[in-house]
This record gives C-alpha cells, structure tokens and sequence, in this order.
C-alpha cells in the first residue's frame, strides 16, 4: 500500500512535471485575448519570497467610459488558477461578467500554482519551495497580491470575490491581520469553505482516514507538489474529453466524485480547456490542511501533531482562526450538492460571523448544484450572476 502511494503522490508528479511534460499551451491570457478582452500580466512577491502571476482585465471593450472604475479582486480554489473566471466565456465567466459591468478586473494566483512558481530563493524542484498550506496562502499571497493592486490603482478599496480555497485564504487573512478589513469594500463568497466537519463524497472518509492525521502524513509527504499542470492533461483534455469522445463521460464523473453529481448544467464543451488548466498545481500540504478541518471539525491552523505544536503555536492543539473578528460585508453563496461545502457546514460559518458582518446567505435554487458549478455551470447567470449582481447593486447604497 505505501509503495503505491509514492507513486501515485511522488512519482507521477514529477514525471508530469519534467520537460517531456512540458506546461499547457492553454493560458488565462490567451483564453481572455481571443474575446477581444484587453489583458495584462502583474507580477508580485510575497513578504516570504514568492514571486506571483496576477493577471489584470483592466476594462471591457464592451464599456465605453473613461470614469474611474471599482476594482474587482478574484481569487481562485484549490488546484486552480486565474482560468477558472474565463474558461466559461464571456457570456458566463465571471471576471468578463463583471468587466462588462465596469469593473477593473483583477484575478489572483496562489504560490505554487501554473503562474506562481517562482520564489527568490528555492526552485520548485526543492521541497523547501512547497513547505506551505492555504494558511500562508491567505497571510501572504492575498495581503501582497491586494495591497499591490490597491497602490497601483491608487484605490483605497477593492470588492472580492472568492470561490472554494478562495474563500478559506478571505477567511484566514482578515481573522488574523484585521486592517484589511477597511480595504474591503464587500466580500462575494461562492462554495464557501471553512467548517468541513460534514463533507460528504465516496472518497471522503478514505482521505481523511488516511492523510487527514497530523503525526504521521505531513511527516512523510507534507512539502511536495500536488498534481501540476503539465502538456498531458491538454493533451488528454482534446483527445479523452472533447465533446465526439466516447469515453468523455470518465472525465465528468471523475470530477463529480470530488464535487457533487450534477450532468445536467456540466458544459461539456469547456471539459478540454479546463482539463488543459486544471489542476493546476499546489502544496500536499493544502489537502492534508483541509483534511484535518474534515477529522476535527474545526476551522483552525495546521495540526504538526503533539510533539510539533507546542513549538509552533504554544500549546498541543493549533489555534482556531477568529473569523468572529471580520468586519467586513460578506455575501455567501452555497448548494445542496455541493460535497465539499455542505449546507450544514455553510450554516455554521453563518452562525459564527457577526451579524452584522452577513449581509446575505444566498442558497442556489437548483437541487443539483454542486461545487464547481459555481464557476462553470452551463445556467450560472440565472442560479448565481443574477444573484451577485443585485447584491454589488446594494453595497452601491450602503
């Protein structure tokens, strides 16, 4: 059993990540430029070393106005990237929906993934580059990537949107450094994940069981890459799940047993772009952090087990995050069947923010809908964009 492990979490994302492997041609700014969307690239570092991609729509061709306009701050989930908001097009993809309203669009990338992998000191190939979690991900990457757009645009306040990890790194950021808060003129939170005591899927339980414990899996595996984006998923993508493939239907299910089963808004035309994109990189760490949510039922820090803790946090049990601390407005937007952000989770995240912080709580009227529709269901404008749109209308007299 242990040996399959290596190669499954060792072996094979090397190979795919060597030359012969070399990275997809599909790209965020490829993706945004063939809809005739101006596009630019940023790059940021972290206060620890790492060199971001951040990726910028400053205005819609479709818009004719030289008034300033707010900035919209996208941050994407976990084994994603900037793609994830454009993949859909124009008609759906979120950071083209909201440049079309007249926002600056602004997309992040967290350390590690396809446009972040770079670091002043460590190469990717060394496990020091990979010794990270979501945690530093929210204190780091976001507090860098949004201070950066804020000087640049000379704007005092930017309105955030996040999806999945998007919205666990939000969390983590504004618990913990709370002059945040005052940049953030409204926070959008699709799939939100913090509580994770009641994720459901086939696979759950096996996960958590085996590399949810902190004594044994961070010692073994914690500083590696997880699944990279490489040349052979694009090349999997266009042959295994174009539209005329007849085995296109594994990679849908494959993706459902993560997510929630949901057929009938999977646009299977997106599957090779998004297979070309995804996953896009990240830290065993990050999964292992999200496990151990799972086996606790607790939002709080890394677990390194008993005898590491006391080193790193004072005490044998890492400290939860104060998200009763935020001040910021927040809209969250949740599912029936979504797997990984289940309803009773999503409610207890409710109960536990002030209430003056939630605005709204918004529950997607589809029974079927599930966590990556949140970003690429075929119906998004009616279930969700209808949504956040009347909700940016009402931070607009507030």
């Amino acid at each position: 059993m242990k040996v399959y492990l290596i190669l499954l979490l060792v072996v094979i994302p090397i190979i795919t990540g060597g030359p012969i492997f070399r990275k997809s041609s599909v790209t965020t700014q490829k993706l945004v430029e063939k809809h005739g969307y101006s596009f630019e690239e940023h790059s940021v570092q972290t206060s620890d070393g790492y060199i971001l991609g951040l990726h910028r729509i400053p205005y819609s061709p479709k818009v004719q106005s030289d008034e300033p306009r707010p900035i919209a701050f996208l941050m994407h989930g976990l084994l994603c990237s900037s793609s994830d908001w454009v993949i859909p097009g124009p008609e759906n993809g979120l950071a083209f929906v909201l440049s079309d309203a007249g926002y600056d669009v602004w997309m992040g990338n967290a350390r590690g993934n396809t446009y972040s992998r770079e670091h002043a000191s460590y190469n990717p190939f060394f496990k020091k580059f990979w010794s990270f979690d979501w945690h530093e991900i929210g204190l780091y990457d976001l507090s860098a990537m949004m201070d950066y757009v804020l000087y640049y645009t000379d704007e005092e306040q930017l309105t955030y949107f996040g999806h999945s990890q998007g919205t666990t790194t939000f969390l983590v950021l504004n618990s913990l450094n709370l002059r945040f808060n005052s940049k953030i003129k409204s926070a959008h939170l699709m799939a939100p994940v913090a509580f994770m005591e009641n994720m459901e899927g086939p696979l759950t339980d096996i996960a958590a069981l085996l590399f949810g414990q902190p004594n044994i899996w961070p010692e073994l595996f914690g500083d590696m890459e997880f699944l990279p984006n490489t040349k052979l998923m694009e090349l999997l993508g266009l042959t295994a799940c174009r539209e005329s493939s007849p085995i296109q239907f594994f990679c849908s299910n494959i993706m459902f047993l993560f997510t929630g089963f949901d057929y009938e808004n999977l646009n299977t035309t997106l599957l090779p772009d998004i297979l070309a994109t995804t996953p896009a990189g990240a830290s065993v760490n990050q999964i292992t952090h999200y496990l151990q949510e799972n086996n606790s039922g607790y939002f709080r820090q890394f677990d390194y087990g008993f005898l590491r803790n006391p080193f790193a946090y004072g005490s044998t049990k890492p400290p939860e995050y104060p998200i009763e601390e935020i001040d910021v407005p927040i809209f969250l937007y949740y599912s029936d069947n979504d797997y990984l952000s289940s309803v009773v989770d999503v409610h207890r995240l409710m109960r536990t923010l002030k209430e003056t912080t939630l605005r709204r709580a918004y529950r997607v009227q589809h029974p079927k809908w599930n966590h990556l529709d949140h970003i690429w269901g075929m119906n998004i404008k009616e279930y969700l964009h209808d949504a956040i749109m009347e909700d940016l209308e009402s931070m607009k007299n507030s």
